[in-house]
């Protein structure tokens, strides 16, 4: 009754790969000679995620966490850091245009001055204030 209904999977062992073979994977992939597929079929290397891991702990260029968008590093660092500094100086662009409006409402709603914009007109006040006494 062998043939009737039941399916036999083939386990394969996983194999372990010593580091310096990881390492030497990884070079390969971040020089761009080939891609991920194609390692993994050159050298056997089972898995959709296994070079990718490797990249993550033995490589040179940032990988993304598993949970932002999956794609291949830059391959300058410099270029990748530029662009890294690029996006964090825009996102504190948007938070002073966001403060800026948050003191417009409050001084609209209060009445009163928050933010300093004539520091011209200020000094003369505090100059005339400073000769009175």
């Amino acid at each position: 009754m062998e043939g009737q209904g039941t399916t036999r999977f083939q386990l394969i062992p996983s194999e372990t790969y010593s580091e310096n073979f990881k390492r030497m994977v990884v070079r390969e992939f971040e020089r761009g000679q080939l891609n991920k597929k194609s390692l993994g079929r050159k050298y056997g290397i089972q898995g959709h995620a296994t070079i990718l891991k490797w990249c993550r702990k033995y490589g040179k260029l940032y990988y993304a966490p598993e949970s932002s968008i999956i794609g291949r590093p830059m391959k300058d660092p410099q270029k990748q850091r530029i662009k890294e500094l690029e996006k964090e100086l825009e996102n504190e662009r948007l938070k002073v245009i966001a403060f800026k409006k948050l003191i417009e409402i409050a001084e609209r709603e209060d009445g009163i001055s928050i933010s300093k914009k004539d520091v011209a007109r200020q000094l003369k006040i505090l100059r005339k204030a400073t000769r009175e006494k």
